[in-house]
């Protein structure tokens, strides 16, 4: 599946940055990408925080690998946390 790679950073509450990428199906709107980013947030406890084009830009295009494939085919994204999520 060829998916498509947004590069996120949030300013959480605390006043750090979360560092993540939203994947999903190459065909998907970027309000879309928003809102599964925003759905993603809300999970977390950082509702209400910014999520814009300016936080979140496309990135690239890859082949997906089986387990973002599953989550997509699931939930019809992936999230790929890299720094502060946590």
């Amino acid at each position: 599946m060829k998916v498509a790679v947004y590069d996120t950073y949030v300013v959480k509450k605390n006043g750090t940055t979360m560092h993540f990428d939203i994947i999903v199906p190459n065909d998907q709107s970027h309000e879309t990408v928003i809102q599964y980013g925003l759905a993603y947030l809300k999970r977390v406890g950082q509702e209400g925080q910014p999520l814009t084009t300016k936080e979140c830009r496309f990135c690239h295009m890859e082949e997906a690998s089986e387990n973002v494939e599953k989550s997509i085919n699931e939930s019809g994204y992936y999230i790929y946390e890299m720094e502060g999520c946590n």
